[in-house]
């Protein structure tokens, strides 16, 4: 703990990093905002479901309990890291606001109406809201534990985790019928691109690491 503690004390008195910290958090507010606002666009303008070469023929399960908790777990995982090493606060939190801000960006594209044959819909706003709207591409739960495995590659536990959470999350959201089948795919390839993108955008960040 005290360990901790004298981490934190040595990056919070610099003031470059307090100013990059501080940006990255005002960064992440407004890129889920914005996420939020193109979300409830897709849902409200949504055209008709279309059919899916893999949902068409795999039957829907409940499958709710993994898709909400496991994603409410994965953002506490992430979090404490961010507890045990201080320093990577500005890169981890920058990079999820640009994920949220291009996720927003292809949302506001992209209208395709709820997957046809859906789970039975539960009666919890947080399961509504997570769920059941139409902001299908890309998946989040998907492509967010593969952009944090890209980012802590160099560690091969975190590595493995990450990735085996992007994979779970993945099959969570086909076998639940939560997103469309390219909706998962794409979201690897995406996070990819935003991993690079950010790396170069917030190189003195991505140097602490």
């Amino acid at each position: 703990m005290k360990n901790i503690i004298a981490k934190h004390k040595f990056c919070w008195v610099q003031k470059s990093f307090l100013i990059s910290a501080i940006l990255a958090f005002l960064l992440l507010a407004g890129s889920l905002t914005i996420n939020h606002a193109a979300d409830n666009y897709a849902t409200k303008i949504a055209s008709n479901g279309v059919s899916d070469i893999i949902l068409d023929n795999v039957p829907a399960m409940d499958l709710d309990g993994i898709y909400i908790y496991g994603a409410i777990l994965f953002v506490l995982f992430i979090a404490s890291l961010l507890v045990w090493e201080p320093k990577r606060i500005p890169f981890v939190i920058k990079s999820a606001a640009l994920f949220y801000l291009v996720r927003a960006i292809f949302v506001s594209l992209t209208h395709i109406g709820p997957v046809l044959v859906q789970a039975p819909p539960s009666s919890g706003i947080l399961y509504r809201d997570l769920v059941f709207g139409s902001d299908y591409f890309f998946s989040g739960h998907t492509g967010l534990p593969f952009l944090m495995a890209l980012i802590y590659w160099e560690n091969k536990y975190l590595r493995c985790i990450f990735i085996a959470a992007s994979l779970i999350a993945g099959a969570a959201a086909l076998l639940g019928h939560f997103h469309y089948s390219i909706d998962v795919f794409a979201a690897f390839f995406i996070a990819f691109g935003i991993f690079h993108i950010a790396r170069r955008w917030f190189a003195k960040d991505y140097k602490l690491f």
